[in-house]
């Protein structure tokens, strides 16, 4: 009796030049994040998948890094079969099965992956694939042969699925065949079976810039934008620090509370569970925990991020204004605006932070406190 799949391994190929593209494909922009972010998050929502190798150049590991930071990375080869190569030697020798993904085809569904990996467990070998819908010609020199039955044909997509031993067995067999446009064609000369595992269309590869408004219009398709507001007021103390949006600026006083205070991360944290309806900062993190007094404010915004990342959720823009009578905050707007769009990985362009004084008006008028108000819209794309 074979055993349960458990521990799954990933490699994700995005080592590609992008030539038909006219620029590389992995790392262009779909609607707010770039293409191979979406393919890699699509595995990480997969339970029994522990390791996911990418095999994609230095210059694009860091934006990875930021939002993935368990991701194992190795260098891509001069061709595709190469880089699978160099992933699959990257993975943990325990994965029991392999799935193998164009880090092009940013609109995987999990489920399917999972079935498919599943399937590729206990077969030995499956790929996911559709339907061919046009008729296909076999041509020689410009002229027709013949017309090839088309209810026999399947398109062939990624992930591609196998028993761990069975697709290292391939690739120390025939690895040599580096014209291989995939690494099913080396397990089908080991006489292995691969089972087809019905897909969808919108599992496309992004190779033209026609294929990238494809995609656009299938996320915008299943795509709900919502917006979320949110508040927060500290009081001013002497001999605290003054931390805003992750920037620490010198004053003679700093916010006061129970973590760092700083207000601005608060306010757009709780924007953002606003949005996705899952209440308030307080509630994760209660100021009657004593192990988190003085935390540093990242740690709750990291935690909300991976709230939002669970509803697949991505942050469109933010818009900010920080109350305060002092200290002045205009000559600190770009520090921060910075430091909030590596926070919440978000292109800088998208993200508004400004500063109101009070007017000497009230509490915040009187040097005693700062407040700041905060509205996100964020586009929420889960696929059923």
């Amino acid at each position: 009796m074979q055993q349960s799949l458990t521990f799954a391994g990933v490699v994700i190929v995005a080592g590609g030049l992008g030539k038909r593209m006219g620029r590389p494909k992995q790392m262009l922009p779909l609607a707010g994040q770039p293409v191979l972010l979406r393919a890699v998050e699509a595995f990480t929502h997969i339970d029994f998948i522990k390791q996911i190798v990418v095999v994609t150049p230095l210059e694009n590991r860091e934006i990875l890094k930021k939002r993935f930071p368990n991701l194992v990375f190795a260098n891509p080869g001069a061709t595709r079969l190469a880089s699978v190569m160099s992933g699959v030697a990257a993975l943990d020798s325990r994965v029991q099965a392999i799935a193998v993904h164009d880090g092009a085809r940013p609109l995987v569904s999990p489920q399917a992956a999972a079935r498919c990996l599943q399937s590729g467990f206990e077969n030995g070998a499956a790929v996911l694939a559709v339907p061919v819908k046009d008729t296909i010609k076999q041509v020689r020199n410009g002229v027709v042969e013949r017309t090839l039955e088309r209810n026999a044909l399947w398109q062939a997509q990624t992930p591609q699925c196998y028993q761990a031993a069975v697709l290292r067995r391939a690739l120390d067999k025939f690895g040599y065949l580096q014209d291989a446009t995939d690494e099913s064609q080396l397990v089908e000369r080991l006489g292995v079976q691969v089972k087809i595992e019905p897909s969808d269309y919108q599992n496309l590869k992004i190779t033209t810039p026609e294929d990238l408004v494809m995609a656009e219009a299938f996320l915008q398709a299943g795509t709900q934008i919502r917006t979320g507001f949110g508040f927060d007021l500290h009081r001013l103390q002497a001999g605290r620090k003054f931390i805003v949006g992750g920037v620490e600026i010198k004053h003679t006083k700093g916010l006061q509370g129970h973590s760092d205070a700083d207000v601005v991360l608060h306010a757009i944290c709780d924007a953002i569970l606003g949005a996705l309806c899952e209440g308030e900062i307080g509630l994760l993190f209660p100021p009657s925990d004593p192990t988190i007094k003085d935390i540093d404010s990242k740690k709750i915004a990291a935690r909300v991020m991976e709230i939002m990342q669970k509803h697949q959720a991505y942050l469109l823009h933010m818009d900010v204004t920080l109350v305060t009578q002092e200290p002045k905050i205009s000559p600190h707007y770009e520090a921060v605006r910075s430091s909030l769009a590596l926070i919440f990985n978000m292109d800088k362009k998208d993200v508004s932070f400004k500063s109101k004084s009070h007017e000497h008006v009230g509490t915040v008028g009187r040097g005693e406190a700062a407040e700041c108000f905060a509205q996100v819209t964020l586009a929420l794309g889960e696929r059923a």
